[in-house]
Formats: structure tokens, sequence, C-alpha cells
């Protein structure tokens, strides 16, 4: 049993609705930051907000529900902590979390449909962290957020070498 933070635009009302009574079914407690309707809604502040729930441990697992993911993913990742993941499949679903530990997941709802919506969540809630090598990489992916979080950044890329006309040649 995880506490699990769910949201959704407008395009992913439905499939939330759906999921939602799966995951309460399966013993699951459910967070619903919505939205509530299909009332055209912006992503941004219902994706933070799952994010800032995962962030807070107010839940173990956030779920991000759009009609590609890929804005939804997007918007999560900007909280600082949070590792989304745009799963449509659940190849991608099992190594979001044996690989990169991702604690978000997100789904395009007008990508897949609901049977294999609910794999795809199967499949990640299922999945655990392989650690090991994997796990020197999500440090590296936490050391980046750490140092653009405090303004640092990475040594700049050295500028392209200059290109000069060719010398004209006088008569």
């Amino acid at each position: 049993m995880s506490r699990i933070a769910i949201g959704a635009d407008h395009a992913g009302f439905e499939l939330k609705k759906h999921l939602i009574a799966v995951l309460t079914r399966d013993g699951h407690i459910i967070s619903d930051i919505g939205t509530h309707s299909t009332d055209s809604v912006d992503y941004p502040p219902f994706c933070a907000d799952v994010g800032r729930a995962v962030r807070d441990r107010r839940a173990d697992v956030g779920i991000v529900l759009g009609g590609s993911g890929q804005g939804e993913q997007i918007a999560a990742n900007k909280v600082r902590g949070v590792r989304a993941a745009l799963c449509n499949d659940l190849y991608t679903a099992r190594l979001a979390r044996s690989h990169n530990d991702a604690n978000v997941l997100s789904i395009g709802a007008r990508v897949v449909g609901i049977g294999l919506a609910e794999e795809i969540l199967a499949t990640f809630l299922a999945t655990t962290f392989d650690g090991g090598r994997h796990a020197a990489r999500v440090e590296l992916l936490m050391k980046i957020e750490t140092e653009e979080a405090a303004g640092a950044s990475w040594p700049a890329p050295p500028p392209p070498p200059e290109v000069g006309v060719a010398d004209a040649v006088s008569e």
C-alpha cells in the first residue's frame, strides 16, 4: 500500500478518475490534487502540486496525467527532488523505476488506452530501484539539480572556432 498523489488537466481527467478507482480498490491511499472536471485548465499547477506532495513526503509516489503527458512531466520535474518519467509503455515504466528511481509517473491520456494505462501504473508501482551503477547516475542528476538551484552551472563549453573570410587576392 502506497500513498499516491494524482493530478491531471482536463484531458487526463477521465483517466484520473479511472485510475483512482483502481488504486483505491487495491488499497492505496489517494490524494486527488485535481482537476475535478473536464473544463479546460492549465496543467502546470496541478503537476507541480503532485511533485510537491512527493517532495514533502505527503505521498510516496505521484502520477500526472494529460493529453500527451509530456508537459505534465516537465511541470512536475520543475519541483526540486522530483524525477518524473513519461511512460506510455511498459518498458519505459519499468526502466524509469529500476534505473532512474522515478518518483512521479506521467501518462498521456490521449496516447494510451485505459487498459494499457492500468498496466503501466501497475508496472511502475511494482518495480523497485536497482541501485548499483544506477545509484551513481541518480546522484549525478541530484547534483545537477542542486547546482542549478544554487545558481551554479557546469563549465561553459568553449566558443566555436572563428571562421574567417578568405583573404582577397589583389591584382
